[in-house]
């Protein structure tokens, strides 16, 4: 959740979907849709894979296991032998803890005081679906748990690190209210987040874990080992090219430890080539089908819950048709930006992709070519439409490079394809479409579409 914090705790709050986190007025704003580029977004670890990582590079973490039945949730609980124990749902979502699960369980943590409720506790998470303000209706499935011995905590902080454009760097953030909803923290007490930009030529110094213990109110016996783990976390999020490593809460334990009691890794998804044990771990059952698919065309898709489907080339013009349709009464139902030097078969499989969500009643094809080609958008369009016998209408507008060439090959083809100049007509038109198709679906009518409309 660090970006989203950081800016919030400026007052500015930016959110380009469900997952991003903190940021005060010293760091650089949330990528721009420039950013949605990369044909992978940031990988997300477990928590149980991030602590097992962190654990190897000599960090502090509680003592547990994973576990994918009830039975082995018990057999971790009793080997563990602690007084108190704590389960946790393993999804790639925030917001776990006051999550309900579709078997009617409600929290995706819990406290335990038994092995034999431990066991029943997964018993209600394990092969159900976790719903949380981030997963959207359907949920996760949950397909592990991961089962700790319990910590009494005297002090909870929250410690992140990240990549600051506007230093150029790593920036270590941190806030003496940890264990609760950091971005609440920052729009409520920004004074109560600290920032310490680091020299990634020099790396962390001795001064800026001092000055991050001092802001954090660590106690005074317990700075060195701070500072320490604070070292090794900065080290441990370098060398695995994390773009974010956020630890909420980092506690002083009762016992007197220093503990990352929760953990949250997103890594550079450019960094695959080095990191090829990390990009193992990468859980595809917690990502949507369509963004799995599209990544692997090089095509840049995030779902979203409109009924018309969009294909667009270039980040920016993609977020402006989305505005677009919203301006005119529609609803997007995705970001697809088919890049610069997409090829035939690529439009093809975009194609494909969105007319495979059901709730797409039509789509939008909005073209400006300059390295992209509009005769090469359009020979992948109708060949989409031939090999999928599309039905739903679709609405195209092409402009730039090889327009005259690409409107001769669609209207040469026979199709029923709707062709519009103008950016804002073909949203008008596609919103008609949509509404249309809607509307018949709803009284099971079946619709042809006949040209000119």
């Amino acid at each position: 959740m660090l970006h989203r914090l950081l800016r919030s705790s400026a007052a500015v709050l930016h959110t380009t979907r469900a997952r991003t986190s903190l940021r005060p007025a010293a760091i650089s704003p949330l990528p721009s849709p420039a950013s949605l580029t990369h044909h992978i977004r940031s990988l997300n670890t477990h928590e149980y894979q991030s602590q097992k990582l962190m654990k190897a590079a000599g960090i502090n973490c509680p003592n547990g296991n994973v576990a994918e039945t009830p039975g082995e949730a018990q057999k971790i609980a009793e080997v563990l032998g602690s007084q108190d124990y704590v389960i946790k749902a393993q999804v790639l979502a925030g917001g776990r803890g006051k999550g309900s699960f579709d078997s009617g369980l409600k929290g995706g943590v819990h406290l335990c005081s038994t092995p034999q409720e431990v066991r029943d506790f997964a018993t209600g998470m394990l092969g159900h679906n976790l719903i949380t303000k981030q997963t959207g209706a359907k949920g996760k499935p949950v397909q592990k748990v991961m089962v700790t011995e319990r910590k009494y905590l005297r002090k909870e902080m929250y410690l992140a690190i990240l990549m600051d454009r506007s230093h150029g760097g790593p920036a270590v953030v941190a806030s003496p209210f940890g264990g609760m909803d950091i971005e609440t923290v920052a729009k409520e007490n920004p004074s109560a987040i600290h920032v310490e930009p680091v020299d990634i030529m020099k790396g962390i110094s001795p001064e800026i874990t001092s000055r991050v213990a001092a802001k954090l109110g660590v106690s005074t016996a317990k700075i060195p080992e701070f500072q320490d783990q604070l070292t090794k976390l900065y080290n441990f999020f370098i060398k695995n090219d994390c773009t974010l490593l956020e630890i909420n809460p980092l506690a002083e334990t009762a016992s007197g430890e220093i503990m990352c009691m929760d953990a949250k890794l997103n890594f550079d998804p450019n960094a695959g080539f080095r990191q090829k044990e990390i990009f193992n771990m990468r859980d595809r059952t917690q990502e949507d089908a369509r963004e799995v698919a599209a990544s692997e065309y090089d095509l840049n898709y995030i779902g979203l819950d409109g009924s018309i489907g969009c294909l667009v080339n270039g980040a920016g013009l993609a977020m402006a048709t989305l505005d677009l349709i919203t301006l005119h009464g529609g609803s997007p139902a995705n970001f697809l930006d088919v890049g610069g030097g997409a090829t035939q078969k690529q439009v093809m499989e975009a194609i494909k992709i969105i007319s495979s969500d059901t709730n797409v009643k039509a789509i939008l094809v909005n073209i400006f070519g300059g390295i992209m080609k509009c005769d090469i958008i359009a020979m992948g369009l109708i060949a989409a439409v031939k090999e999928l016998n599309i039905k739903i209408p679709l609405v195209v507008r092409l402009q730039g490079t090889n327009m005259v060439e690409a409107k001769k090959i669609m209207e040469d083809s026979g199709l029923r394809i709707i062709a519009a100049d103008d950016l804002d007509e073909a949203a008008k038109k596609a919103v008609r479409m949509a509404e249309i198709v809607t509307l018949a679906g709803q009284v099971k009518l079946d619709v042809q579409f006949q040209l000119p409309l």
